[in-house]
């Protein structure tokens, strides 16, 4: 009888990011990178292949940009700028008060949001269709109207459609 052996861990030894550069963490672990283009278009620029390689997904292109891409990077002056933009543009979009934070006499503080599947983003496999992809437009809206909303959802460890 052949025994199939699963992988208890997997791990991938990753080149650390330079200093210079190191807000593209925050930026990927974010996710407002899903809405922004020029985010996602800086994480492309960083490298092409890992970018299309991984579907757009940021954390896992910052793991496959090699050591003598980041040298190459922390370079360019002009990349280096970049990363402070969207850092900074990042920052006023958690930061700034929006339309809900102009509302102080509502009793509201929190509103939690089930659903079983949220439509974010092709790279978090976490909806099936309709259902999913509306989820993730009210969590946009939600973001941009500066509710104070929190998803709670199914985390389906092989992804949606792998279950």
């Amino acid at each position: 009888m052949d025994r199939v052996v699963r992988a208890l861990h997997r791990f991938h030894v990753a080149a650390p990011i330079p200093a210079n550069l190191s807000g593209l963490a925050g930026l990927a672990h974010n996710l407002h990178w899903v809405w922004d283009a020029p985010t996602r278009d800086l994480f492309a620029r960083a490298d092409a292949p890992a970018w299309a390689a991984t579907g757009g997904n940021p954390v896992e292109t910052l793991q496959l940009i090699s050591a003598k891409r980041w040298v190459e990077l922390s370079a360019d002056a002009e990349f280096v700028t970049a990363v402070a933009e969207r850092c900074d543009a990042l920052e006023r979009a958690v930061r700034e008060p929006r339309w809900f934070q102009a509302r102080a006499e509502t009793p509201l503080r929190e509103v939690a949001y089930f659903s079983p599947e949220f439509g974010i983003s092709e790279t978090l496999p976490q909806y099936s269709g309709g259902l999913g992809v509306l989820a993730g437009d009210h969590l946009k809206a939600a973001s941009d109207l500066g509710l104070p909303l929190v998803a709670v959802g199914l985390f389906y460890g092989e992804g949606y459609f792998h279950q």
